[in-house]
């Protein structure tokens, strides 16, 4: 059986993420357990694994870096062993170089590029919070068959721009359009929740996991 590696540093939502991660494993019937976990010696041997994130991106690369071995364990699985990755959020914001939010602070610097603030304006309230269009650009594997108009749902107030416009997955308007999925070799992120995000959530969770990137 494969494991599934979600990572568990004090995030918020993690218990979400876990149930909707073994809802999809259930439909790739791919014989796959979901461990949440912060054990390096289970993020190193992984088959795949799912990094989330809710807050801030300083206060989440800090509570990584804290669990001993966790930073390194994650390097060694999703970069020097190619184990498929997803990040969500501010997981997906941790790929990138640096976040502006609070500051400048380092990412894991896996996908170039920054994470700055989403520009508002008289008529459009920050954070983006609720439902918006997911628009892929291509045909990435794991935002397949998503239907017409598909919908996913957003909490934050910062958004990554890769250096790479060819790693860029998905857009989404607000106002303006911002980036919503990144993709590349064997990592993907997404802007928005899947665990939150119902069918259309359901089923690129689903798309992850039986991804072979």
């Amino acid at each position: 059986m494969g494991t599934v590696a979600l990572i568990d540093y004090g995030s918020g939502n993690v218990h979400s993420a876990a149930r909707a991660l073994t809802r999809a494993a259930e439909r790739a019937e791919r014989g796959l357990r979901v461990a949440l976990t912060a054990d390096p010696d289970v993020v190193t041997r992984a088959d795949r694994v799912v990094l989330p994130g809710v807050g801030h991106f300083a206060d989440c690369k800090r509570e990584i870096d804290r669990r001993d071995g966790l930073t390194e364990a994650l390097e060694s699985a999703v970069i020097a062993r190619g184990a498929p990755f997803l990040g969500i959020c501010v997981g997906m914001q941790l790929m990138a170089d640096f976040g502006a939010e609070d500051g400048d602070h380092r990412g894991f610097g896996w996908i170039h590029g920054r994470v700055d603030a989403l520009r508002g304006g008289p008529s459009l309230r920050i954070p983006h919070m609720g439902w918006n269009e997911v628009m892929p650009r291509g045909a990435h594997p794991v935002l397949a068959e998503l239907g017409q108009d598909a919908h996913a749902y957003f909490v934050h107030s910062y958004a990554f721009s890769p250096e790479n416009e060819h790693e860029i997955a998905a857009v989404t308007d607000h106002g303006q359009p911002f980036v919503s999925a990144v993709g590349r070799d064997n990592l993907f992120g997404t802007q928005f929740h899947p665990e939150k995000s119902q069918a259309v959530g359901l089923k690129i969770l689903t798309n992850f996991l039986n991804w072979r990137p």
